[in-house]
C-alpha cells in the first residue's frame, strides 16, 4: 500500500492528503510523524482529521494533524529551526551549550540536533561555530580592531581556538583575510580606527 510506504517514510508531501490511526494507541497522525512507524496490521487510513476524530481516535502531540496547515503547529519542525537559528544567532550555544538551547527549546538535545540537521543540513555546535566566523571575517575586513578583541567580540573562548576556526573556515589566518578585504572596507576601517588624539 502506498500510504503505508508514506508513513514508514514520514513523507511530508502527503501531509494533509490522508491521515492514519493507530488502533492500539488510540491516536492519529499525519504521515509525516516522527514517532515510531506502528505495525501495518494496526493502521487505520482516513480521509481527514474529522474523519480520524469521528471514529474516537485523538490527535497526536507530536505531530499535531489537528492543527490547520500552514500554521505554526503544523509546521512544527519549521517553527522549531527558526527559533533555534535566532537564539544561536543570540548566542545561546556559546554561553549555555546545546543543552541550554534545548531547554529554551523544550526539546532534549538529541532532537534539537536532528531537526537542524534534517532542515539544515548542520547541528547546532556547526552552526554557532559559523555565525562565530562569519562575525569574526565581518569585524576582521569592516574594523581596526585588534585581532584578540575581535576574538573575543565573535564569541569564541580563546585566541587560539578563533585562529583555529578562522583557517578550518576560510583556509586563511585572520590577517590575511584583513588583508583580502575590499578596498572600500580598508578605507572605512582607516577613518574608523579612533585615534589617540583629542579633537579639537
Amino acid at each position: 500500500d502506498g500510504r503505508y510506504e508514506a508513513v514508514r517514510s514520514r513523507d511530508a508531501r502527503f501531509d494533509g492528503a490522508f491521515f492514519f490511526a493507530v488502533e492500539t494507541t488510540g491516536i492519529y497522525c499525519r504521515p509525516s510523524c516522527p514517532a515510531v512507524t506502528p505495525k501495518r496490521h494496526n493502521v487505520r487510513f482516513f480521509p481527514t482529521a474529522a474523519a480520524a476524530q469521528g471514529s474516537g481516535f485523538r490527535a497526536c502531540r507530536r505531530c499535531r494533524p489537528d492543527a490547520v496547515p500552514g500554521s505554526a503547529d503544523w509546521n512544527v519542525r519549521a517553527d522549531v529551526v527558526g527559533r533555534a537559528m535566532r537564539l544561536i544567532g543570540d548566542g545561546v550555544v556559546d554561553r549555555e551549550g546545546v543543552a541550554g538551547l534545548a531547554v529554551r527549546l523544550g526539546y532534549s538535545a538529541r532532537q534539537v540536533q536532528r531537526q537542524l540537521t534534517a532542515e539544515v543540513g548542520a547541528g547546532p555546535v556547526a552552526l554557532a561555530r559559523a555565525q562565530r566566523a562569519h562575525t569574526a571575517r565581518v569585524l576582521l575586513q569592516t574594523t581596526g580592531l585588534p585581532v584578540t578583541d575581535i576574538a573575543f567580540a565573535s564569541g569564541f573562548a580563546s585566541v587560539r581556538q578563533f585562529n583555529d576556526t578562522i583557517r578550518a573556515v576560510y583556509a586563511a589566518t585572520p590577517s590575511e583575510l584583513r588583508a583580502a578585504a575590499p578596498a572600500r572596507d580598508r578605507a572605512a576601517r582607516r577613518t574608523a580606527t579612533p585615534s589617540a588624539g583629542i579633537p579639537l
